[in-house]
């Protein structure tokens, strides 16, 4: 007992020590799993398969990224990977500000909650069922190609556009919730005082609004582009014959491991050009 009083009383008088033991078992957890990973993820991209046995030859070499960087293929994939994640993040912004403003603003303070609870309630789905619906919804005869015809169009079907159009609709609350928080924080009274001074709804849009809610839609923009960037498995359900970063690192797993590594590599460069980017606008401080 008066060990346990000594130690506790040691602990209250050394606030950083406190803080450190508490911070010591997830910091490690993270280096040695997260960091780790990378790490080795990094180490084996410079390794090379030996092109008879297809076995792993652990001998320091740049020629993956080499092969990655002058290869037309390799670049086309990732040019359309960061393209496809630019375009979700567009189109889930696009979406969730409208979405957020009814939410935060327009609709009844009661149903607030409960919209977003609405909102959200997506993401307790699994994944692969929400996948496997737009499937149903974009394939030949389905619901997109019945709701198109009364206007002579027939659905996507399975392709870019199918992979975008679902991509968006799995990331969306990430984009909605930070953008409806921001939204409620801005006072009414410059809303109302934009209005008196003569100011329409897009200008206010632009002057008021947007500023302030900028750095939300930049903090969902990190989660819908770096989700959409790694992802694989709606593409390979939905895409067709596309093909992006994680299918590429996904049929290389087997045949070509270090090439698989090298090409994981890309998606982590980018998210982190990405994040640094973001940095800038303020959105890592709204996370």
């Amino acid at each position: 007992m008066a060990l346990t009083t000594r130690t506790a009383g040691a602990l209250h008088r050394r606030p950083r020590l406190r803080l450190a033991l508490l911070l010591t078992a997830p910091l490690l957890w993270l280096a040695v799993l997260y960091l780790g990973s990378l790490t080795m993820l990094f180490v084996s991209a410079f390794w090379t398969t030996d092109s008879f046995t297809s076995e792993v030859v652990r001998v320091w070499s740049t020629d993956n990224f080499h092969e990655l960087f002058t290869t037309p293929v390799f670049r086309q994939v990732v040019l359309r990977s960061v393209g496809v994640a630019l375009a979700v993040t567009v189109l889930c912004a696009v979406i969730a500000f409208p979405v957020a403003f009814f939410t935060a603003r327009v609709a009844r303070p009661r149903w607030r909650p409960l919209l977003v609870v609405a909102i959200l309630t997506p993401l307790w789905a699994s994944y692969l069922v929400k996948v496997y619906a737009w499937r149903l919804i974009l394939s030949e005869g389905g619901l997109a190609d019945w709701m198109l015809r009364p206007f002579g169009l027939t659905g996507p079907g399975y392709g870019l556009t199918a992979a975008v159009l679902t991509l968006t609709y799995l990331w969306l609350p990430y984009m909605i919730l930070p953008v409806h928080t921001a939204l409620e924080q801005v006072p009414a009274n410059l809303l109302d005082a934009s209005a008196d001074l003569g100011a329409r709804a897009g200008r206010t849009f632009r002057s008021v609004l947007l500023p302030m809610v900028l750095p939300s839609v930049a903090a969902g923009s990190v989660f819908t582009f770096s989700l959409s960037l790694g992802d694989y498995i709606t593409v390979q359900i939905v895409g067709g014959k596309t093909q992006l970063i994680g299918n590429l690192v996904y049929s290389n797993i087997e045949l070509n491991l270090p090439m698989a590594a090298a090409l994981g590599t890309v998606p982590v460069a980018v998210i982190v050009l990405y994040l640094l980017a973001m940095r800038r606008t303020g959105a890592l401080s709204s996370l």
